[in-house]
């Protein structure tokens, strides 16, 4: 299992549970998920219609599709997975307590 990051990744889809998405629609102008590539690993950030979030870890499969959420990194429900309604936007980000910065001085922070 491999951690894949790809640029403009973003599919609409259906939350099952706090398990996975089933994705779905494709979103004009981005590319499918497959480009993650099945079985592998990717930074994720869901949002629904009504304000909920998530950012975290999930798991790619060509059955379905779907993207299994196997870390929850943030929410607006305190951290924890979400329960959301309707249809999800979910899409490849790249979450800020993962990202490698310098600092002023140039360092790795």
């Amino acid at each position: 299992m491999t951690l894949a990051l790809n640029d403009r990744v973003q599919q609409t889809g259906t939350a099952n549970t706090t398990v996975s998405f089933t994705l779905s629609g494709s979103v004009t102008g981005y590319q499918s998920f497959a480009v993650i590539g099945n079985g592998n690993t990717t930074y994720y950030g869901a949002t629904d219609v009504t304000g909920n979030w998530e950012v975290g870890i999930g798991t790619y499969s060509t059955t379905g599709p779907t993207l299994t959420r196997t870390t929850i990194l943030a929410s607006s429900n305190s951290g924890s997975a979400v329960t959301f309604s309707g249809t999800v936007n979910v899409f490849v980000t790249y979450p800020a307590e993962k990202s490698v910065n310098l600092d002023g001085s140039g360092n790795v922070s």
